[in-house]
């Protein structure tokens, strides 16, 4: 039976996805619960997996198209069987063959995150150990082989093929790297921000002796009772938000030629 694999329900505010990466081709067996495509918003990277076991049939949209929830993504038969591999025709060209199988199996097991930042730190996903079930290598596991500090130096062969290289400046090599689509929304926002918003830097030096004698009465009671720390962090909150409820007028916003309180 012909089952279809839909793009899920989109995080609350995002409108629409964009196709980033099939980890799976027609004819391939999957899984219920493999990665099948990677899809990135505006937000975060969304993994999209198989509702069942079964042979993914027909690709019905591309790398690099946009999408809306509940589209229909691709087709899983879930009564068919993966087509036998075809036979080698020698044996040297079984080599070739095993290091392009072994190259494409690396593509399937990391997400376009942990591939950005395996090509930031000019790593191998061959050389991390895969902590998840299903041999995928996640972001946890490549940090995890940074702080041994394991990571090489920088080679040429480690440029990505997204990476333009432009015209040197002052004797320095520079990179041009597109954007991903949650970066340049980012890029966006933090524009848009300085652009609408008052931006103020202050300084001011606050006596914190009592804060600091009753974080340490406290934090070991704070751990057992909460399970964290008790961060000064926690105090610098507390503060700005009784100051905010006491002068509401700083924590308003302008909107065309309106303030808006946040009451």
């Amino acid at each position: 039976m012909s089952i279809e694999v839909k793009v899920p329900q989109l995080p609350e505010s995002v409108t629409d996805a964009t196709v980033v990466t099939w980890n799976k081709q027609p004819g391939d067996s999957v899984s219920r619960d493999e990665n099948l495509v990677d899809l990135e918003t505006d937000k975060v990277v969304l993994e999209v997996p198989a509702p069942v076991d079964g042979v993914l049939m027909e690709i019905l949209i591309g790398d690099d198209t946009t999408v809306t929830s509940g589209e229909i993504l691709a087709i899983i038969d879930d009564t068919a069987s993966a087509a036998p591999s075809a036979p080698a025709a020698s044996d040297e060209a079984q080599a070739p063959a095993a290091s392009a199988a072994s190259n494409a199996e690396s593509d399937v097991k990391t997400s376009p995150a942990v591939r950005r930042m395996l090509e930031e730190h000019n790593l191998s996903a061959d050389d991390i150990p895969a902590s998840a079930k299903d041999g995928r290598i996640t972001k946890t596991d490549v940090q995890a082989y940074l702080d041994k500090g394991t990571s090489k130096s920088p080679t040429p062969a480690a440029a990505s093929k997204a990476v333009v290289p432009v015209a040197s400046l002052g004797g320095r090599e520079e990179r041009r790297v597109p954007m991903t689509r949650l970066r340049k929304k980012i890029a966006e926002r933090m524009v848009q921000s300085k652009s609408e918003a008052a931006i103020l830097t202050s300084f001011n030096e606050v006596d914190l002796t009592e804060v600091m004698a009753l974080r340490a009465k406290y934090k070991e009671k704070f751990v057992k009772d909460h399970g964290v720390k008790l961060g000064f962090m926690s105090f610098f909150v507390k503060a700005a938000a009784e100051a905010l409820k006491k002068f509401p007028v700083v924590n308003a916003s302008i909107e065309g030629t309106d303030i808006i309180y946040h009451d």
